[in-house]
């Protein structure tokens, strides 16, 4: 496939230039359909969902909360007719199924009061141009000491920024790492073309999937975290083996040759480890999340296929640029009497041999030091009271919990089915008497009675998902037993509860297919049976050290970043995407020390020139794809941000603590018996990363 895509280069390049400006073209043209699904069939905050929207449709829809002040406060006249003729206005906006107001509820002071507007679709149904007319419509009543604010999930949704400049500054720090690595612009250039490229043609695939399947409005910019580091890190690779095999003496077109029959079966070896384990993400059964694990997958596959294709052709036509740069170079390295490539690396390696069970048992101690704040992780979903403090939702959020108390902003909805007005009066008694309760507001609707409880401790506390728990288990059963009716808790904040239960629940089996199947890919390259061992062992401390820093960071707060919960899908996601990375070092090393056993059969040689031959591609890739990753903690979006901190801290204690120091010294305490292969075994297929 490479060698044909070097023969014809022209012919794969503009194939390459049709795709990506084909793809482009046809998403620009139709447009995204993002939509997400947190749905979760089965659940309590589900089947009260399913109840309202066939019972009573307008009940089911997102609701918005005006929320007003007035320090002279809102029963005065003026400031009484402004509210009302500010919500006439908004009654008329398209979307809007009912105003509940002019106050469902006013402060006990009189300042503070708020008004409820039902849409006619979810959150996420409600086109956000719609709920930004809404907001810019409330606010023009402000003046003469009336301030509004605007709350809900609508609210935030459409205040999301869509940044931008996060990728920008990965490229460029990436740029700047590659041309420090060749010391050539042209040369550095080419991984990142090879990404643009793939990430691009990948992008416009799933925006036009987007309109057949379900697709969550965070998956381009996962995408292209992913895609910009796998992209870059894969043709770096390949060229880089390029590269040497040119520094060797060997003509340009068989360094090509060799490069992709060597590093190339590396590449697309790593690159289906990698598409594993994000598949394995379909596992979870989350709707929200089945989107997002395709479309990483493609973007892998297209990186992975743009090495093997892409790069070749463009080495076919820069090859004698890039030839002569790389032989230039190399004369003067020659003639200042440096000295040879991984020189360093093989010293390192000599100390570690000498220090082996020091240099396993230390940095494993420091890693698992790291990795035990994990153990407290919160999970959930961040509300307004994460918001930019300047937001509407959040100065909403903080009006409300200064007027009412911190639960009128996580409210949580019970309805009830299949009872009659003695039922929802008796439910009504049960929770008002429940500890942790701060009141509880009935509401009628067409079909459906529909109790409002405001809990007394905010969203985010562990308070409030115990009760949601106590309500389920303790307080309500009783009534449904007396009265017959079944009694469902719902809204934003159980479904929180629920997501995060579910998440948690089917965690081991989807840790346990990943880690099954990537030992097993592994057993069948390098035929042995310690070796994918201590790969998923190596691998799950860098997961592990991942889920300790995001915790201290945005669930402790450190460094000054507002604490809250874990996105619950943060780290399922960041397992198989570090998972499939940390295999992706995994390969890149023990390919060429399995090379060098299968050369020379002498384990400690094989150990050492694995290294001193990987190291520095290996280290060059995990920098470009920590600035990546990092770039990401510009990003105004907090999952963004923990998406970003958690890959970067994993590559960072991956590359440089766990594949130069533990691995190696693993390799010298086993020995020989790293490559050992029972009998029973030897009939597995064989499948070579080496050049035959």
């Amino acid at each position: 496939m490479a060698g044909w895509a070097y023969r014809r280069r022209w012919i794969a390049l503009v194939l390459w230039v049709v795709a990506l400006a084909g793809v482009t073209v046809g998403s620009q043209v139709l447009g995204d359909d993002y939509r997400n699904d947190f749905s979760l069939p089965g659940t309590d905050s589900q089947r009260a969902l399913e109840v309202l929207q066939r019972e009573s449709p307008a009940q089911a829809g997102a609701t918005v909360q005006i929320v007003m002040q007035s320090g002279g406060g809102l029963d005065q006249s003026g400031t009484r007719s402004k509210v009302e003729g500010m919500l006439v206005a908004v009654r008329g906006l398209p979307h809007v199924a009912a105003v509940a107001g002019p106050f469902v509820a006013v402060s006990a002071d009189g300042t503070i009061g708020y008004a409820t507007v039902t849409l006619d679709g979810s959150a996420e149904q409600v086109p956000a141009p719609a709920v930004r007319d809404l907001i810019s419509t409330a606010q023009a009543a402000e003046g003469d000491g009336l301030r509004v604010e605007l709350s809900g999930d609508a609210v935030r949704n459409a205040e999301e920024s869509e940044g931008g400049a996060a990728e920008g500054i990965g490229l460029m720090a990436a740029l700047v790492i590659l041309v420090l690595l060749f010391g050539s612009l042209l040369a550095a250039s080419l991984p990142i073309v090879i990404a643009v490229f793939a990430v691009g043609t990948a992008l416009g695939l799933t925006v036009l999937a987007s309109h057949v399947a379900t697709v969550a409005d965070f998956t381009a910019p996962l995408m292209i975290l992913v895609g910009l580091g796998v992209g870059i890190d894969y043709a770096l690779l390949v060229f880089s083996r390029f590269r040497s095999e040119l520094i060797e003496g060997m003509p340009r077109d068989r360094a090509v040759s060799r490069a992709l029959d060597t590093a190339g079966r590396t590449v697309f070896f790593a690159g289906c480890t990698v598409i594993v384990a994000l598949l394995g993400l379909v596992l979870l059964g989350l709707g929200s999340l089945q989107g997002v694990a395709v479309a990483m997958a493609l973007t892998v596959l297209m990186t992975m296929f743009a090495a093997l294709t892409l790069l070749p052709a463009l080495l076919a036509l820069f090859g004698a640029r890039i030839e002569r740069s790389v032989r230039r170079r190399a004369e003067k390295r020659q003639a200042r009497g440096r000295r040879p490539d991984g020189d360093g690396w093989r010293r390192l390696a000599n100390a570690v041999e000498r220090r082996r069970w020091l240099a396993v048992i230390v940095p494993a101690l420091a890693i698992l030091a790291l990795a035990a704040p994990a153990l407290n992780l919160q999970l959930g979903f961040a509300d307004a009271g994460n918001d930019a403090p300047g937001s509407t939702s959040r100065q909403a959020y903080d009006l409300l919990a200064e007027g009412f108390g911190p639960g009128y902003n996580g409210p949580l909805v019970v309805v009830v089915e299949g009872g009659d007005a003695a039922a929802a009066r008796a439910a009504q008694e049960a929770l008002g008497r429940a500890d942790g309760v701060a009141a509880v507001v009935p509401q009628v609707g067409d079909g459906v009675s529909m109790l409002i409880v405001l809990p007394e401790s905010k969203p985010q506390d562990g308070a409030t998902g115990e009760l949601v728990n106590r309500l389920r288990t303790d307080v309500l059963p009783p009534v449904e037993a007396q009265t017959g009716a079944t009694l469902l808790v719902g809204g934003s904040t159980a479904a929180v509860v629920d997501y995060s239960d579910a998440v948690a629940s089917r965690l081991p089996l989807f840790v346990l297919v990943i880690v099954g199947v990537s030992m097993l890919l592994l057993l069948v390259v390098f035929r042995s049976v310690l070796i994918p061992i201590k790969a998923a062992v190596l691998n799950l401390l860098s997961v592990a050290a991942a889920m300790g820093v995001i915790t201290l960071v945005f669930q402790e707060g450190m460094f000054g970043v507002p604490p809250g919960p874990i996105e619950a899908y943060v780290p399922v996601m960041i397992f198989a995407i570090v998972f499939g990375l940390s295999m992706d070092y995994e390969v890149f090393l023990l390919a060429r020390m399995h090379e060098e056993w299968m050369r020379r059969g002498d384990a400690s040689a094989a150990v050492r020139e694995g290294l001193a031959t990987t190291g520095k591609v290996v280290t060059a890739a995990a920098a470009i794809m920590i600035v990546v990753f990092g770039a990401f903690l510009f990003s105004p979006d907090r999952m963004l941000q923990q998406f970003g901190l958690g890959l970067a801290v994993a590559v960072l204690v991956d590359a440089l603590v766990i594949r130069c120091l533990i691995l190696p010294g693993v390799m010298y305490i086993l020995g020989r018996q790293a490559w050992y292969l029972p009998k029973i075994a030897r009939k597995l297929p064989h499948v070579a990363l080496e050049h035959n």
